[in-house]
Protein backbone atom coordinates (compact mmCIF):
# COMPACT_ATOMS: atom_id res chain seq x y z
CA UNK A 1 0.00 0.00 0.00
CA UNK A 2 1.13 3.15 -0.34
CA UNK A 3 0.28 6.12 2.24
CA UNK A 4 2.31 9.26 1.28
CA UNK A 5 0.53 11.59 3.65
CA UNK A 6 1.01 9.83 6.57
CA UNK A 7 4.13 9.08 9.22
CA UNK A 8 4.39 7.19 12.41
CA UNK A 9 6.56 8.75 15.28
CA UNK A 10 7.59 6.50 18.27
CA UNK A 11 8.57 7.59 21.19
CA UNK A 12 10.36 5.17 23.57
CA UNK A 13 10.05 5.13 27.54
CA UNK A 14 11.26 3.14 29.92
CA UNK A 15 9.48 0.29 30.05
CA UNK A 16 7.00 0.94 27.06
CA UNK A 17 6.58 3.01 23.53
CA UNK A 18 3.86 5.93 22.26
CA UNK A 19 3.07 5.35 18.67
CA UNK A 20 1.50 8.46 16.78
CA UNK A 21 0.22 8.93 13.35
CA UNK A 22 0.44 12.09 11.90
CA UNK A 23 -1.49 13.50 9.04
CA UNK A 24 0.69 15.77 7.08
CA UNK A 25 -1.29 17.38 4.94
CA UNK A 26 -4.83 19.84 5.19
CA UNK A 27 -6.49 18.79 7.62
CA UNK A 28 -3.21 18.26 9.98
CA UNK A 29 -4.34 15.48 12.66
CA UNK A 30 -2.23 13.25 15.20
CA UNK A 31 -3.62 9.75 16.49
CA UNK A 32 -1.88 7.99 19.11
CA UNK A 33 -2.45 4.32 18.84
CA UNK A 34 -1.16 1.31 20.41
CA UNK A 35 -0.61 -1.86 19.43
CA UNK A 36 -2.91 -4.17 20.51
CA UNK A 37 -1.54 -7.20 22.52
CA UNK A 38 -4.18 -9.37 22.39
CA UNK A 39 -4.17 -9.85 18.55
CA UNK A 40 -2.14 -12.67 17.26
CA UNK A 41 0.54 -10.33 15.45
CA UNK A 42 0.67 -8.25 18.85
CA UNK A 43 -0.18 -5.37 16.43
CA UNK A 44 -3.82 -5.77 15.24
CA UNK A 45 -5.24 -3.11 13.67
CA UNK A 46 -4.08 -0.95 16.62
CA UNK A 47 -6.03 0.97 19.85
CA UNK A 48 -6.63 4.73 19.46
CA UNK A 49 -5.40 6.18 22.53
CA UNK A 50 -6.17 9.79 21.56
CA UNK A 51 -6.65 12.06 18.76
CA UNK A 52 -5.80 15.20 18.15
CA UNK A 53 -7.23 17.78 15.45
CA UNK A 54 -7.55 21.37 15.05
CA UNK A 55 -10.92 23.13 16.42
CA UNK A 56 -12.20 23.47 13.39
CA UNK A 57 -13.18 19.57 13.62
CA UNK A 58 -15.01 19.76 16.92
CA UNK A 59 -18.52 17.59 16.11
CA UNK A 60 -17.62 16.94 12.79
CA UNK A 61 -15.86 13.19 13.42
CA UNK A 62 -17.71 11.45 11.22
CA UNK A 63 -17.07 13.86 8.31
CA UNK A 64 -13.07 12.44 7.98
CA UNK A 65 -13.44 8.64 9.68
CA UNK A 66 -12.00 7.98 5.75
CA UNK A 67 -8.53 10.01 6.93
CA UNK A 68 -8.79 8.57 10.50
CA UNK A 69 -9.22 5.02 8.98
CA UNK A 70 -6.10 5.56 6.60
CA UNK A 71 -4.38 6.50 9.19
CA UNK A 72 -4.92 3.38 11.30
CA UNK A 73 -4.03 1.19 8.12
CA UNK A 74 -0.94 3.13 7.68
CA UNK A 75 0.18 1.96 11.53
CA UNK A 76 -0.56 -1.71 10.52
CA UNK A 77 1.09 -1.16 7.35
CA UNK A 78 3.77 0.34 9.06
CA UNK A 79 5.13 -2.53 10.90
CA UNK A 80 5.65 -4.74 8.28
CA UNK A 81 8.78 -4.89 6.21
CA UNK A 82 10.62 -2.40 4.64
CA UNK A 83 10.19 -0.98 1.58
CA UNK A 84 13.20 -2.05 -1.01
CA UNK A 85 15.42 0.82 -1.42
CA UNK A 86 15.08 1.27 -5.08
CA UNK A 87 11.18 1.50 -4.69
CA UNK A 88 11.65 4.24 -2.50
CA UNK A 89 14.02 5.95 -3.80
CA UNK A 90 12.17 5.87 -7.39
CA UNK A 91 9.16 7.46 -5.82
CA UNK A 92 11.43 10.07 -3.91
CA UNK A 93 10.80 9.77 -0.76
Amino acid sequence: MHFPNFLRIEHDEPGSSRHYVVHTRQPNFLMELAPDSGAPDRVGNGVLKRICVPNSWAGDYQKYFRLMSGAQKFFVASFGPPAPKGFTRRLGY
